[in-house]
């Protein structure tokens, strides 16, 4: 997805606001959480996200019976509902770019420091594209020790946080459209770097907007990782209707909770400018108002 478009997206969210008023070696540490008593935990997929930067109390009411976790490709959130205990919603926190600066790690660090059930940290948004993060597998396996040491150092805290990245795309860096060859001169060019170990990859995250889902997992199954899948939609030229978008959702949510390397996945996008050209939106201008889309997304059936 392009850098405009994403601005675009987080700057209406903001008016709206404003007018409205794998490998996985080690076991996720669950002390740190707080989670609601069992009778009343909410019956949903733990897989199934949104991309989108939530900011309404009436959207996380209509969400809750279907979504379980969110991120708005930032290191924070200004929500102040308790989302995590009264919508049993985990919010994700990102960051987003390669090299990122002194003031940005230690935002994060708080953030998370400050929000026990935080147990993953989202980086590096597609890099093989140069209108997103923008690095090359030689800039990122420098990047990659940067995030290392925000991992090790909240563990030394106390507390354990999964890495979760990159977000491969297919893309439009020259020699490297490729997510699968950007990945693998990435390990290479670390490997040679850092004494033949790999980089710290907790779970690899990817994004598509295309037909072909399946066969592109199957890619990336050669890396060994569970696949967290943080943007999903179709954007080819043939879905010209919701309705069309809408088994287009229905086969990729089937496929992504019948997967086992698939963790989590988050469908692209909650609402943003109109007209809706993609057919993308779950919810409509108005605050907790979903579409037809929406109401199927939070309804698909999930694998328990």
């Amino acid at each position: 997805m392009t850098a405009i478009y994403k601005v675009i997206l987080l700057l209406s969210g903001l008016l709206w606001f404003s007018a409205c008023g794998g490998d996985n070696s080690t076991n996720v540490n669950t002390n740190n959480t707080n989670p609601p008593p069992s009778d009343s935990v909410i019956n949903k997929s733990p897989k199934r996200g949104l991309s989108y930067d939530l900011r309404y109390k009436l959207d996380f009411d209509s969400l809750k019976s279907g979504v379980s976790w969110w991120y708005n490709w930032y290191f924070k959130t200004d929500v102040t509902l308790d989302y995590y205990k009264d919508y049993q919603m985990e919010f994700i926190p990102m960051l987003w770019g390669g090299s990122p600066s002194s003031s940005e790690i230690a935002s994060v660090k708080s953030f998370i420091l400050s929000h026990p059930e935080i147990k993953y940290l989202l980086v590096m948004n597609e890099p093989n594209l140069t209108d997103q993060a923008n690095r090359t597998p030689q800039q990122a396996a420098e990047d990659w020790l940067i995030y290392e040491k925000v991992i090790d150092d909240l563990a030394a805290m106390g507390r354990i946080v999964y890495l979760v990245g990159p977000a491969m795309n297919w893309g439009t860096m020259t020699n490297y459209s490729d997510p699968v060859k950007w990945l693998d001169t990435f390990y290479a060019v670390f490997r040679t770097n850092n004494g033949g170990r790999a980089p710290r990859i907790d779970y690899l995250a990817f994004h598509w907007y295309d037909y072909g889902l399946a066969a592109q997992l199957d890619r990336l199954a050669k890396y060994g990782k569970k696949i967290w899948i943080t943007e999903m939609a179709n954007w080819n030229a043939n879905i010209n209707s919701y309705e069309k978008q809408a088994e287009q959702m229905r086969e990729m949510v089937a496929l992504c909770e019948n997967r086992d390397d698939v963790f989590r996945y988050a469908w692209f996008i909650g609402r943003g400018t109109y007209p809706d050209n993609k057919y993308t939106y779950l919810f409509t201008p108005a605050p907790g108002e979903m579409t037809q889309l929406g109401k199927l997304y939070i309804s698909l059936p999930f694998k328990k």
